[in-house]
């Protein structure tokens, strides 16, 4: 779908946010992906992120549906602008059994204050991508960074 890109550096907009985000750099999420309305990142396995079974914790898999929902909204903001999560209903659709874990976000509607975007999560295993999760994001936009 094309969009009205009103930063013309907003890949640089999002990697430079994106990589501020402490609890993303805790876990080892890497942005992989950005594009008008659509961003990707990507996390290798490790036993601090798993639930009991060693499936990826579903807190994990909704914080990724969460942040590539919120990157995608903010790739068609203006450059004097950020973005907050209003709320987001994920569903689990298969385990987190994989050895990766990818998200990727993309928006639905881009609207003056808020954004509908959608978010799946995929499990890699054995070289095989299956889907674990989808989610429906809503995204509030300020367009002034002092009105928050």
């Amino acid at each position: 779908m094309p969009f009205d890109i009103k930063d013309p550096n907003y890949k640089e907009k999002i990697e430079d946010s994106f990589y501020r985000q402490d609890f993303m750099n805790l876990m080892g999420v890497k942005l992989t992906r950005v594009e008008p309305g659509f961003v990707e990142v990507q996390l290798d396995y490790k036993d601090d992120l798993t639930q009991q079974h060693k499936y990826f914790h579903g807190g994990v898999i909704g914080a990724l549906a969460d942040t590539v929902g919120g990157y995608a909204a903010f790739t068609l903001t203006p450059p004097d602008s950020t973005v907050l999560s209003v709320e987001y209903k994920l569903s689990f659709l298969n385990p987190g059994d994989g050895e990766k874990l990818i998200a990727r976000g993309e928006v639905i509607k881009a609207g003056k204050k808020l954004s509908t975007c959608s978010a799946n999560a995929y499990v890699v295993k054995d070289g095989l991508e299956k889907i674990c999760a989808t989610a429906l994001v809503t995204i509030m936009n300020f367009y002034n960074k002092s009105d928050h």
